[in-house]
């Protein structure tokens, strides 16, 4: 068992982490095809919340015989996205009071996401806690996902904190095991689009938060 009280970096997933922003996601891709006369098939959500940044078009190109480039298709959703990213999406409960601790105690943060950065970085900014992250990594520019832990590295890298005195506070099942695989101490956060993966992350992670009022506790600041 990691010894939390070592921890001099956390890397942040965005997407129903520090966001409550899942509600959104498997949704507005469904509507991306329907606007392009093709019905998404049932599951299709399940298939997408393992997949980031050209991961997806590409899935699209290949399930549903898109002629659309990659490109146009990342545009298509992020522009049926945008709405809600830079004008009505929160953080998650706590999230403020948890990254200004971490900042004054001198917590190294940064953010691994598979959302864009045209997305992200300003509903961070609006959310009022883009300042506290020394950097923005996405799938996208990274040419990665999260079903491998290369992401993960890189941003503990950029801080300049070993692996295993760097948390990784994630929602996804999925991305946990990939973290963990590199030795990554995980916090998991609870999202309602887990609900069936509870069991699951409750056994791989260090720490299990229903909310991120529970974090300071475990670090011991």
């Amino acid at each position: 068992m990691t010894d939390l009280k070592t921890i001099r970096g956390v890397i942040f997933d965005v997407d129903g982490t520090l966001l409550d922003s899942m509600s959104l996601w498997g949704r507005v891709e469904a509507d991306y095809l329907i606007g392009l006369g093709v019905t998404p098939r049932p599951g299709m959500s399940d298939d997408l919340r393992m997949l980031g940044g050209l991961e997806v078009p590409m899935y699209f190109q290949e399930e549903y015989g898109l002629r659309e480039t990659v490109e146009e298709i990342i545009t298509g959703i992020n522009g049926m996205a945008e709405d809600f990213y830079l004008n009505k999406v929160p953080l998650k409960e706590g999230v403020f009071d948890v990254v200004e601790l971490l900042y004054a105690h001198g917590i190294k943060m940064c953010v691994a996401t598979a959302t864009d950065r045209c997305l992200v970085e300003p509903a961070l900014k609006r959310c009022g806690v883009l300042n506290y992250f020394e950097r923005i990594f996405t799938c996208g520019e990274e040419a990665t996902s999260k079903s491998r832990p290369d992401i993960y590295i890189r941003a503990a890298a950029f801080l300049g904190t070993k692996i295993k005195n760097t948390l990784v506070v994630e929602d996804a099942l999925y991305a946990m095991e990939s973290a963990r695989s590199a030795g990554f101490p995980i916090a998991a956060i609870y999202d309602f689009s887990e609900d069936d993966q509870q069991d699951e992350i409750k056994t791989l992670c260090d720490i299990y938060l229903k909310s991120f009022e529970e974090l300071p506790q475990y670090l011991q600041i």
